[in-house]
């Protein structure tokens, strides 16, 4: 079997001849209603949406495995799948300019769930303005109004159904299960500064300081290959493939037709008769449609691609939330690192959890948190503060031998944008990733400012008793000047790229409002790449509301 970069090569000459009946002159060609590429937090979504009915096929693939992996359905087991290299694509970035030219690590789900099976589990939509500013952008229907039915169809909310939330839908949204003191006090010293206390940042205002709501049920992760395609798994019209890695679309003139894709050493081909729609991430999907001849015709022709539509909006705009972290140590023995690094007291939570599905365990990349606005002059929170009861040098890696733990500051709406673009017709070569963090002056001062209110909360009173000292950055980053150069030296990705395939109505703009891509038939793109700009705040659930949304669409433009 020839390698993907020689076959890409080869067939790029006939990728808008009509695809046959059978491929590669051996098996069929299997034919759907639906191809959706990707399986993670919109793709689940999507699959079973679609094939609710009974009415209409569809096939699923995904790149990545099954979600067998133990520490996938364990909260805190997110950890251990960081730098999972079979479950995660384990992407970086080119060296960035305003981070001293450092990389930076970008972790994506590759596996059943995609990025909802390896993320940090918190349940977190945004500010109604953030959507109200999207319809006001040219894209009608997904102002707030428009959008808080598809949150709150997706919920099944363990508070209960109020304006805000919803129940009986497949996503279970929880409380806290392990309510630690440390957290507690963080909220307490919150309200100190001035920060009220919120016990809901999705209901009628984002800000103040509480505890998150997360994405699990009775302590086990509930990722939306969980939530959405485990009940849809049976049905006889939904086929899930896995270890399937997409190569590109097929096309009959403008219309996209069909996916080629490889699993092991075979080459595979499949037919859309309805639609082809592109979910495989912020990353993977301009990635796809660059491979398949959709994108900037001078990268395209760069690579002896075929140019099926010239647009040069695809992996154009990029966005990420970035997070600057500050560790204190702690006077007690009552933080995780106490846990994880004695053995008894590991052994004891193991089995606390494997018993009840309580303690250390089921937390979150984030225990409690704030929002809060760094300027009196803004109309809404700017910064986001997740608050964790334990420490490390890095995310993914082994916790600090003392007892510590973190917040860490994330401006919740960057100027900065990158882009997505493929370094090779290969698909199996990551692409180049340029998100240009902190490229702007109010991204700079932003967390400047918000790296300060921190610290004022982290030596309120309610704190005094937990709180020896600032471990880093240490009171010798003290100047303005002295923290951006701790943000430059030590900022890193929370984990939200968007907006690489984004919707609107201006010439970079790669869909409509109704995610179609602009220029082509029979083509959608559903995931977070679709957002214009970030939201303010984790961009999980925002996803599955767009999947949720988009099913509705997609299924009106059947009939």
């Amino acid at each position: 079997m020839r390698n993907a970069e020689t076959q890409q090569g080869q067939d790029s000459n006939s990728m808008n001849q009509p695809v046959h009946s059978r491929a590669a002159g051996s098996r069929p060609v299997p034919e759907f209603d639906y191809i959706i590429v990707g399986a993670g937090s919109a793709g689940c979504v999507l699959a079973n949406r679609l094939t609710e009915s009974g009415r209409h096929s569809v096939l699923l693939l995904e790149a990545g495995p099954k979600d067998t992996n133990i520490w996938i359905h364990v909260p805190l087991g997110y950890g251990r799948l960081f730098k999972e290299k079979s479950v995660n694509w384990m992407y970086e970035t080119e060296p960035e300019p305003g981070l001293g030219g450092r990389t930076v690590f970008q972790p994506r789900g590759k596996v059943l769930g995609g990025s909802s099976s390896i993320n940090g589990l918190l349940y977190v939509r945004g500010q109604r303005e953030d959507y109200d500013r999207w319809r006001q952008l040219g894209n009608a229907g997904w102002g707030y109004d428009d959008v808080l039915p598809y949150f709150r169809k997706a919920e099944n909310q363990e508070r209960g159904a109020d304006e805000f939330h919803g129940t009986g839908g497949p996503l279970p949204v929880s409380d806290l299960l392990h309510a630690d003191p440390l957290s507690k006090a963080f909220i307490a010293a919150a309200a100190e500064t001035g920060i009220p206390f919120n016990r809901d940042f999705n209901g009628a205002t984002q800000e103040g300081a509480g505890f998150f709501q997360t994405t699990t049920r009775k302590g086990r992760r509930a990722s939306t290959a969980v939530a959405y395609l485990r009940t849809a798994r049976n049905r006889s019209n939904l086929k899930v493939e896995t270890s399937a890695l997409a190569q590109r679309i097929l096309f009959e003139g403008r219309r996209a037709v069909g996916i080629e894709y490889r699993c092991g050493a075979e080459l595979r081909r499949a037919r859309a008769r309805r639609e082809m729609v592109i979910s495989s991430g912020a990353y993977n999907s301009p990635q796809l449609l660059q491979l398949s001849g959709v994108g900037p015709a001078d990268l395209l022709n760069k690579h002896g691609i075929e140019v099926v539509l010239d647009a040069p909006g695809v992996g154009h705009g990029l966005q990420d939330h970035m997070q600057v972290r500050v560790v204190m140590r702690c006077t007690q023995p009552i933080t995780l690192n106490d846990t994880v690094n004695h053995p008894i007291r590991r052994t004891l939570a193991g089995l606390r959890y494997a018993a009840l599905r309580q303690g250390w365990l089921t937390i979150a990349a984030g225990t409690a948190g704030a929002f809060f606005k760094t300027s009196p002059r803004l109309a809404t929170p700017d910064v986001q503060i997740h608050f964790l009861p334990f420490s490390t040098d890095k995310m993914g890696e082994k916790l600090h031998a003392f007892s510590g733990f973190t917040a860490s500051v994330c401006q919740l709406r960057p100027e900065s944008r990158g882009s997505l673009r493929i370094k090779s017709a290969d698909p199996a070569v990551p692409p180049e990733i340029r998100i240009n963090y902190l490229s702007t002056e109010t991204d700079r001062a932003t967390n400047v400012e918000g790296l300060k209110i921190l610290r004022r909360i982290l030596a309120a009173p309610a704190l005094k008793p937990f709180v020896e000292e600032e471990v880093d950055p240490g009171a010798r980053v003290a100047t303005d000047t002295e923290l951006l150069e701790y943000c430059r030296q030590r900022g890193s990705t929370i984990y939200h790229p968007t907006s690489t395939c984004r919707m609107g109505n201006d010439v970079l703009a790669v869909l409509d409002q109704r995610l179609r891509v602009r220029g082509l038939e029979g083509l959608r793109v559903v995931d977070a790449s679709v957002m214009p700009d970030l939201v303010s705040g984790n961009t999980n659930a925002p996803i599955i509301m767009i999947a949720e949304k988009a099913s509705d669409m997609i299924l009106e433009d059947a009939r």
